[in-house]
């Protein structure tokens, strides 16, 4: 611009900054912040709140509030938006007690807080795990004047469900029509959420079904949600239910999504359709990972199909899925419950050279595939045996055919 003759002005830097901003260039931000003095341009309150905001969203909550402290001395009074955003950075550096401390400085410095404020301090709470304080401010904003909004109920369900309790979140979604809000998407999936993790399946499903009626449309993290209680209480008939749903929905399955059904099939005894659903995950665009095979392994584990589980562990090099000590677990309680156990023997010797530490599972599974053939456990010495390969091949004609 220089070379142009037209001089940067307050304005511009402003404009820049803010371009930085929501780009996610928080050190390009900082540096045009640095190089207004030189160019003689004065940073007024757009150009902080421009800068920590970037700082915010780029995790960098130390100079976020480095750069509030800044203002005073440079002759700048923050206000609500420059505090909102050094609240929401310490919010997204899990700081809930800078974020806290920022709210109650607000008074003192003539700075009255707003709904954002205020959302940004619940949402701080909500992730640090202090649900009991995101309902405090929740319920001290009206006598501050301050009407909470869809956003600030959101983050109040949302530290309901982080805590389980998902009474509590239930009963903030039944509140919301009553003060005017209309919950939308992310207040439903975090109720959903909160059910789930408390373990409450049906009462996911209720609110699942509420959401047609109040005109949202569930989504990718609604389904899942719903889904993931389901799997918990081993009702792998509804988790696959809500899997038919979703193409109809409109709503594509995502490897969460399966990885959950096939852990439903698994804990149900269903190893057949568990491995059915691994073999149409590339038909549906979805791959397949670790969590993924630990599961069908498991469920082959539990159905007596020990020779299935090694091939599916056998599988996971070709399908570039680096098996952990779940999946290996796994696979050593199949050869323990089918009475293989110099296979569990083997599979816990190679462990280490695929550099996974076997834990207490592994080895009590390798303990227990002895003591169920009668052997003592002698690990030490049949470790040192030469590494038994797998002499299985994947059943390429099993899953096409259970497809």
């Amino acid at each position: 611009m220089p070379e142009a003759k037209v001089v940067p002005n307050q304005i511009t830097y402003n404009a820049a900054m803010s371009a930085c901003e929501k780009c996610g260039q928080w050190q390009m931000a900082l540096n045009l912040l640095s190089l207004m003095p030189e160019a003689g341009v004065v940073p007024d309150k757009i150009s902080y709140s421009a800068a920590i905001s970037a700082c915010s969203k780029g995790g960098q909550w130390q100079l976020a509030l480095n750069l509030l402290s800044l203002m005073p001395e440079a002759g700048v009074k923050p206000d609500e938006i420059t505090y909102s955003d050094a609240i929401s950075a310490c919010s997204k550096g899990g700081q809930w007690q800078l974020a806290l401390n920022l709210l109650s400085l607000m008074p003192q410095a003539r700075v009255v807080p707003n709904q954002i404020t205020y959302s940004a301090a619940i949402s701080a709470c909500s992730k640090g795990g202090q649900w009991q304080l995101s309902l405090a401010l929740l319920c001290l904003m009206p006598g501050a004047g301050v009407e909470p909004d869809e956003i600030t109920y959101n983050a109040a369900i949302s530290a309901c469900e982080k805590g389980g309790r998902w009474q509590l979140a239930l009963n903030l979604l039944s509140l919301m029509p009553e003060v005017g809000l209309v919950p939308d998407e992310i207040t439903f999936n975090a109720a959903i959420s909160a059910c789930s993790k408390g373990d409450q399946w049906q009462m996911a499903l209720i609110v699942l079904s509420l959401m047609p009626d109040a005109r949202v449309v569930p989504d990718q993290f609604s389904y899942n949600a719903a889904i993931s209680g389901c799997e918990k209480d081993s009702q792998w008939q509804l988790s696959l239910h809500l899997l038919s749903l979703m193409p109809e929905a409109g709503v594509e399955p995502d490897e969460i999504t399966y990885n959950a059904v096939i852990s439903a099939c698994s804990k149900g005894g269903q190893w057949q359709m568990a491995l059915n659903l691994l073999s149409l995950m590339p038909g549906a665009s979805v791959v397949p990972n670790e969590i993924t095979y630990s599961a069908a392994i498991s469920a082959c584990s539990k159905g007596g199909q020990w020779q299935l589980a090694l091939n599916l562990l056998s599988l996971m090099p070709e399908a570039r899925v680096v098996p952990d000590e779940i999946t290996y677990s796994a696979a050593i309680s199949a050869c323990s419950k089918g009475g293989q156990w110099q296979l569990a023997l083997n599979l816990l010797s190679l462990m280490p050279e695929a550099r996974v530490v076997p834990d207490e599972i592994a080895y009590s599974a390798a303990i227990s595939a002895c003591e169920k053939c009668g052997l003592p456990p002698r690990l030490s010495m049949d470790w040192q045996q030469p590494v038994l390969r797998l002499p299985f091949r994947p059943p390429v004609a099993f899953l096409v055919g259970t497809a």
